[in-house]
C-alpha cells in the first residue's frame, strides 16, 4: 500500500520548512511574504505528487473544518430531504460542506450521532431534535457551538430554532372541513410529546371544540416496518365507520392512511374526506389529489441556513437566540370538498 504524503515529506523533498509548506498550502503565502517563486516551485510540486491535505489534521490546526452535521429524523422522507437539498446548495456557496444522517427520533441514536460529529470537529450543528438530548445540546453550546433547531424546538434549551405555524396550521385545515359541512372529523397522528406534533393536536382540537363537535384523536407508535403502521390504522377505520373526515398528522402517516383506505375500498371524499399535514408529488397525483398543509420549505432551509451562517462568522456574538416561526399554505384539493 502505498503511503500517504505528509506536509513533513514535501517539506524535506523541498529542502522547505514544514510551517513554509504549511502556510502556503493555506493560502497564507502573501500574508508571511512567501516569495511567489517559491509558492510556485511547492504548487507545482504538490500538483505532480496528487498530495492531498489530511482535512482532520487540517481541522486541529485552524480550529475549523469548513462542514456542518445536519441531524433529521430521516433524511428519505421528502419533506427533509427537500431542505436538506436546499441548506446543502446554500452552505456550499458559502464554503461550507454537509454531513447529513438520520436520527430515527431515538434520543440514543442522536447522542452517538452528536459525539460523531464532535470527532469530526464540524462547525455548527443543524437538527430536528428528537426527545431526550436537552443535555447533549447544551453541552455544545457550551463549548461555543452553533445549534440551529428546525421543525420543533425543546423548550428550557436555548438556542435558535425556526418552525412553522403548527397550531393555526391544523386549526385552520379543520376548520375548513367544519365549513364543507362534515361533522365527524378524526385527527390521526404519531404519538409524540414533540413540541410541533403537541401543537397540532391542539389546533385540531380547539376547532372541533369551537363547533361543538366530538374531538377523535388517533396516536399511533411511529416505526420503521410501514406494515406496523398499516395495522392499527385499518382496525381504527373498521372501529370507527361514522368518520367522514380525516387530518392526518404527517405526510408519513397520511400515505399509510390513503394506502388502508384504498384496501378498504373508502373514497375521498364521498366515504371520508381527507386532509394531510406536508404537501409533495404523491398528494398532488393521488385520485383524487389530496388537500394538504404545504410548510414553506425554501423559506425554512433559508432561514436555517441565513442565522448558522451568522453565528459561524460572528463567533464572539452574543445577540439573544432568534425564535422564527413561518406560516404554511392550505392547498385546497378534491379531496376535502364535499360533493
Amino acid at each position: 500500500m502505498k503511503k500517504k504524503l505528509s506536509i513533513v515529506d514535501i517539506a524535506n523533498e523541498l529542502n522547505v520548512s514544514k510551517t513554509t509548506i504549511s502556510f502556503i498550502l493555506n493560502g497564507r503565502a502573501q500574508e508571511k511574504r512567501i516569495s511567489n517563486e517559491l509558492v510556485e516551485r511547492v504548487m507545482k510540486y504538490v500538483a505532480e505528487v496528487g498530495y492531498k491535505p489530511n482535512s482532520l489534521a487540517k481541522s486541529l490546526r485552524t480550529g475549523k473544518s469548513n462542514t456542518i452535521g445536519l441531524m433529521v429524523e430521516d433524511i428519505s422522507n421528502p419533506f427533509f430531504a427537500s431542505i436538506a437539498r436546499l441548506i446543502e446548495d446554500r452552505a456550499y456557496k458559502n464554503g461550507y460542506k454537509i454531513i447529513y444522517c438520520s436520527t430515527d427520533n431515538d434520543t440514543s441514536k442522536t447522542q452517538d450521532l452528536i459525539g460523531m460529529f464532535r470527532d469530526r470537529h464540524v462547525d455548527g450543528y443543524i437538527m430536528a431534535p428528537p426527545e431526550g438530548i436537552e443535555e447533549d445540546i447544551e453541552s455544545l453550546i457550551k463549548d461555543g457551538m452553533p445549534v440551529v433547531l428546525f421543525d420543533r424546538h425543546l423548550p428550557g434549551v436555548k438556542t435558535d430554532f425556526i418552525e412553522i405555524d403548527n397550531l393555526f396550521s391544523t386549526y385552520n385545515a379543520t376548520k375548513h372541513l367544519i365549513e364543507q359541512g362534515f361533522k365527524n372529523i378524526a385527527f390521526v397522528t404519531f404519538a409524540s410529546h414533540q413540541t410541533q406534533m403537541v401543537d397540532r393536536v391542539k389546533g385540531y382540537e380547539d376547532a372541533v371544540k369551537s363547533d361543538g363537535l366530538k374531538s377523535t384523536v388517533k396516536e399511533i407508535v411511529f416505526n420503521q416496518d410501514e406494515e406496523q403502521i398499516m395495522v392499527p390504522l385499518r382496525d381504527f377505520f373498521k372501529e370507527n365507520p361514522n368518520i367522514d373526515a380525516i387530518l392526518f398528522g404527517t405526510n408519513h402517516i397520511g400515505t399509510c392512511g390513503l394506502k388502508v383506505m384504498n384496501e378498504l375500498g373508502k373514497k375521498a371524499p364521498t366515504d371520508i374526506a381527507v386532509i394531510s399535514f406536508d404537501d409533495y408529488d404523491v398528494f398532488k397525483l393521488h385520485s383524487p389529489p389530496v388537500t394538504a398543509i404545504a410548510q414553506p420549505v425554501e423559506a425554512i432551509a433559508d432561514n436555517v441556513i441565513t442565522v448558522l451562517l451568522e453565528k459561524l462568522n460572528d463567533r464572539s456574538s452574543s445577540a439573544k437566540p432568534q425564535s422564527i416561526v413561518l406560516k404554511t399554505d392550505l392547498r385546497i384539493r378534491n379531496s376535502s370538498l364535499k360533493k
